[in-house]
């Protein structure tokens, strides 16, 4: 398979590529400062190079993921679209460690890693990742692109819009929606709805002043 992306998510992900049979043929990443992460895996970072690559080896390729963490969900969908134009599959990719309900959807691409938990009938879009320690809890509904980090938590019935994150060690508590691209601060408490492309943190959760604000009210 192909991996885009050569930094720590490529690290944390090529386990879980390994333990479904699979083998990293190739990565890409555009960031020519990037070291190789793997010395037995060719690191290309030019594009025409890539795409000349793929049109010589797609046929032995089972697909691809992309390693692109935090808050890239969108940056995430878009590679994901380019790579689906060459006619390679997005790969769902889930750690032995982790637990998905029999009752649970996964979108394509998603990636759940080691010790996450998705239960019953949750639904989680296309491209989503489910980081190390995080649960999605019962009736949950991610969207495209979204990022759930590690050891965060989502109750029961939480709706979540494409490619918003959800901060390490924070909690959302049953029955609430988190608007599309909004950002939920490491370790928040959520009590309420967050509107599309908030930034909420603290506990509980409240919007974050912008600096252009504090300085207006002499607060920096």
């Amino acid at each position: 398979m192909v991996l885009w992306g050569a930094t720590g998510q490529a690290k944390v992900l090529r386990p879980i590529i390994e333990g479904q049979g699979l083998a990293i043929a190739c990565l890409y990443d555009r960031d020519p400062s990037i070291l190789p992460p793997f010395d037995d895996v060719l690191l290309i970072g030019d594009m025409t190079e890539f795409e000349i690559w793929l049109e010589a080896n797609c046929v032995r390729l089972a697909g691809f993921a992309v390693a692109i963490g935090g808050g890239h969900g969108c940056e995430r969908l878009a590679v994901a679209g380019k790579l689906s134009s060459f006619g390679l599959d997005a790969l769902t990719l889930v750690h032995e460690r982790a637990w998905v309900a029999d009752t649970a959807l996964l979108g394509d691409g998603c990636q759940i890693l080691a010790m996450a938990a998705i239960s019953e009938e949750a639904r989680l879009g296309r491209q989503c990742i489910v980081n190390t320690n995080a649960s999605v809890d019962h009736e949950c509904v991610l969207g495209a692109g979204v990022h759930v980090m590690p050891g965060a938590t989502l109750a029961g019935c939480v709706k979540v819009g494409d490619c918003a994150m959800i901060g390490s060690g924070a909690t959302v508590l049953p029955h609430i929606t988190i608007g599309a691209d909004a950002v939920i601060g490491a370790g928040a408490v959520v009590t309420r709805d967050v509107r599309e492309g908030e930034i909420v943190v603290g506990v509980p959760a409240r919007a974050r002043i912008p600096e252009t604000r504090l300085v207006s009210r002499g607060l920096s």
